[in-house]
């Protein structure tokens, strides 16, 4: 198929991944040349064909997507990623579009704007829905937490008293109690139990049964 965009599909659901396959090869100027289960397979699969544009989920097994998409784009700066997921937090679209990602999709998106949206990429622009931008811009303007905030509220979602966290992390309860006052503020959290909801929701953290 001279001439047709070359496609990979990232997809580690053996169903969702055909259905993909089958919809974007019966598509013109579309050539589904490889696919992908986990990261660690996109990785290679990419280094081997050599696609133009890759549909990439993000909770993936063994690799998610967004550590595959940069250790991708670490190898080829020019490979062209668009996000095909579940998961519409804004830390999961911050993460994927700082990643390198051009575009983020939610499942369930007609294939005729999945198609326009491979031809708006391999034509080397950006595509955004509003309310996906909308939860971008406010991401950027919100305070970073820090890796030890990240530690903490992992373990608050998970159930762990403040005693339970100081020992995991080997610091002190105070310390742990200084950590939690500052997830509080910048995650507009009232309380723990609000602080974990606001994690699983945003992205930050995921359930261990959260895999789609």
């Amino acid at each position: 198929m001279r001439g047709s965009i070359r496609v990979m599909v990232v997809e580690d659901h053996v169903v969702v991944r055909q259905g993909l396959i089958a919809l974007l090869s019966s598509a013109p100027g579309i050539e589904v040349v490889t696919s992908a289960a986990d990261g660690v397979e996109a990785i290679e699969a990419h280094r081997q064909h050599k696609p133009q544009v890759t549909l990439m989920d993000l909770k993936l097994p063994r690799m998610g997507g967004v550590e595959a998409i940069a250790t991708i784009r670490a190898n080829d700066p020019s490979a062209q990623f668009i996000v095909l997921t579940t998961f519409d937090g804004d830390e999961d679209i911050f993460r994927a579009m700082q990643a390198g990602a051009k575009a983020y999709l939610l499942k369930g998106t007609d294939i005729d704007e999945v198609l326009a949206t491979i031809r708006a990429v391999y034509s080397g622009k950006s595509r955004i829905a509003p309310a996906i931008a909308e939860k971008l811009a406010e991401r950027i303007t919100r305070q970073d937490l820090t890796g030890r905030e990240l530690d903490t509220l992992q373990r608050i979602v998970a159930g762990r008293s403040n005693k339970q966290i100081a020992s995991d992390l080997n610091i002190s309860e105070a310390t742990v109690k200084s950590h939690v006052n500052s997830l509080l503020g910048k995650l507009g959290a009232d309380d723990r139990t609000q602080a974990a909801i606001i994690a699983v929701q945003r992205g930050f953290v995921r359930l261990p049964e959260d895999h789609r």
